[in-house]
């Protein structure tokens, strides 16, 4: 089983991305949604106070969790795409200091990067001075601070063996290209490697 997280700040185009990745490269994939966008979509409250936000990061790390382990389940043998992954929590607890997510949730760092064979970066647009509004009322983050989760998000994840930048790029074509080229690379280097 193969897990490959695709995350990013708010609008690089993860989502977009992980629905025409896996139509590219067909059953080999199964995607494993963002837990965020479906508990705010179901009605999860969202919230400022850092209480709240606590307890929204631990329910959204929470069913990352237990979606991955279903996806897996119900599709051995296949490459999981995560539309975001545990890590992500980190860069929206309320706290500076990400090791005050992993200790609450008790883990680590560490412990959750291990969970995951690749990391495919997809950098915001907002760094671009590209608006990310989309109309999605679930996304609520301005371009300020769609830059700055991005480098929270990028400082958590690059400390990953097998993690790619897909930089900003003014054609998302061009961009999600980039991310199709590097998925089928590493889809073919851990399937020989399952082999071997």
């Amino acid at each position: 089983m193969c897990r490959i997280v695709l995350t990013g700040g708010p609008g690089g185009g993860k989502t977009t991305a992980a629905d025409m990745l896996r139509r590219e490269v067909g059953e080999r994939i199964v995607i494993v949604p963002e837990s965020a966008t479906m508990l705010f979509s179901g009605g999860f409250p969202r919230c400022e106070e850092p209480v709240a936000r606590c307890a929204i990061q631990r329910a959204i790390f929470h069913v990352q969790r237990n979606l991955e382990e279903v996806q897996s389940a119900r599709y051995p043998g296949r490459v999981l795409l995560c539309d975001r992954g545990t890590v992500d929590g980190a860069a929206y607890w309320p706290s500076e200091d990400p090791e005050a997510f992993f200790t609450d949730l008790g883990t680590t760092l560490e412990t959750e990067l291990l969970r995951y064979d690749a990391v495919l970066f997809f950098e915001t647009a907002a760094v671009g001075n590209l608006s990310i509004e989309t109309g999605n009322p679930v996304r609520t983050e301005s371009n300020r601070e769609a830059v700055a989760l991005d480098r929270r998000l990028r400082e958590l994840w690059q400390q990953h063996p097998n993690f790619v930048h897909i930089h900003h790029n003014h054609s998302f074509m061009a961009k999600l290209f980039e991310g199709l080229h590097v998925l089928g690379e590493l889809i073919q280097r851990f399937g020989a490697e399952a082999q071997a």
